[in-house]
């Protein structure tokens, strides 16, 4: 069944193409599609253009095939083009020319659009809550591992002392501040473009008001042309957002695989968190932390994929952004299953005592040895010369007893800082706040 349907047939191969992963990716949309149209209905009724005995039947049709959508029964068969074709369908069967009514004063533009902004609503919902479920996991890492001292790095070189307070802390903060770029994505998703039609409003006496406040929107996506032209928009904002926090993620992953190696041996690992070798039996591999590495690495090319979709086309709807479904969706899960696999696995990253210790790392406290000579007098240009002939000349002494006291220093991470921030976020952006999933 096609909504658009005028008594003649599509060729078969044309609508294959056409109609694409749309059966597969519109099991997405059907949750949000069924609340959107109970909106649908209820306003429908409040205006007349439904009777109340019609109101009833299509919420009762639609509170059904939401009941199947939570148990996992609900399908779009291929005789249907879409998840919007099949919940009609299933209502005329049903209920006759009620379930042919509930399209009234709606296209199938803002349809798929609201279902659009109202999934990605919900998932930056959740999304966020994971996301500060992770910051709060690693303020409690750093907090437990702050005095734990281990050289910082720069081009790969051993360059200074750090802590894993300080490091731990770094992508806590770093995390709320992509929270940003999440809470752009979620405030643009917050529109509702329903009553928009196909880009032109309507001519019947709708209540766009009514349907803004039955389906939990904030805001109404006022102009009907500007409604259609959140198709690319809200998708775009989003990817930016993984983007960013899949950016962080990468670093951190990359952090972990070079410290859980052996020729660093900062952290371990809980064995059962490792895979092994087909023929070394010593092998234990950080693959967990090596493909959270890839998939976000891949994750941040999402929004170059969704600007070159949509870029240079003109206002109204246009079959291409059919495309950003399987560009997003996917990635979408994929995401969240990163952010659930890092809450599992750094709780149970161990940090291994005394790395700093080990004579190797000796040249990391140079910096210290010129300080001293400061403190006594000696002009820094003159001090970083001596130091640096003495660890030319071998006799270079480590000076490793040092103490900082500025805030985001290696003995002041600022932790509780980071953590009221942490507390600010969740307060300033309470829909992030809800018990992720």
């Amino acid at each position: 069944m096609k909504i658009w349907e005028k008594g003649f047939s599509v060729n078969d191969k044309i609508e294959q193409f056409t109609v694409g992963q749309d059966r597969e990716l519109d099991m997405y949309l059907a949750p949000f599609d069924l609340l959107a149209s109970k909106a649908q209905a209820k306003m429908l009724a409040s205006t007349g253009l439904l009777s109340r005995q019609e109101e009833s039947e299509l919420l009762t049709g639609l509170d059904e095939l939401l009941v199947q959508v939570e148990n996992g029964t609900f399908q779009i068969e291929p005789e249907f083009e879409d998840v919007h074709s099949k919940i009609e369908y299933y209502l005329t069967e049903k209920f006759g020319d009620a379930g042919k009514k509930i399209h009234t004063a709606r296209s199938r533009n803002d349809q798929v659009l609201t279902a659009i902004q109202l999934f990605i609503k919900d998932y930056t919902e959740k999304i966020g809550a994971k996301i500060l479920e992770l910051v709060e996991v690693l303020l409690q890492q750093g907090e437990k591992y702050k005095n734990n001292l281990l050289p910082g790095y720069t081009h790969f070189q051993a360059a200074m002392p750090s802590s894993f307070g300080l490091w731990f802390g770094a992508y806590a903060e770093h995390l709320l501040l992509d929270m940003s770029l999440l809470d752009a994505a979620h405030s643009i998703a917050d529109h509702n473009p329903l009553g928009s039609g196909a880009g032109f409003g309507s001519s019947f006496t709708i209540d766009r008001e009514q349907t803004t406040r039955e389906m939990g929107f904030n805001n109404i996506a006022i102009s009907a042309v500007g409604a259609q032209m959140l198709r690319g928009k809200t998708e775009k904002t989003l990817a930016f957002a993984i983007a960013s926090v899949a950016g962080t993620l990468s670093k951190l992953a990359y952090d972990l695989v070079l410290y859980n190696s052996q020729d660093l041996g900062f952290v371990e690992l809980p064995k059962e968190f490792t895979t092994g070798s087909s023929i070394m039996p010593h092998k234990k591999n950080p693959d967990v932390f090596e493909l959270v590495r890839a998939h976000c690495n891949r994750l941040q090319a999402l929004p170059n994929d969704i600007i070159l979709t949509i870029t240079n086309l003109p206002s109204g709807y246009h079959r291409d952004f059919q495309i950003l479904k399987e560009l997003l969706f996917r990635p979408m899960t994929q995401f969240a299953n990163i952010l659930d696999i890092l809450l599992f696995a750094v709780p149970a990253l161990k940090v291994v005592p005394g790395v700093i210790n080990q004579p190797k790392y000796d040249a990391i406290f140079s910096v210290e040895n010129i300080n001293q000579l400061i403190k006594e007098g000696v002009p820094f240009r003159d001090a970083y010369k001596q130091v640096g002939q003495a660890v030319e000349a071998g006799s270079y002494v480590p000076h490793r007893e040092f103490e900082t006291t500025h805030l985001g220093s290696v003995q002041q991470p600022g932790l509780k800082q980071i953590a009221e921030r942490l507390h600010q976020t969740r307060e300033r952006l309470p829909w992030a706040a809800v018990a992720s999933e």
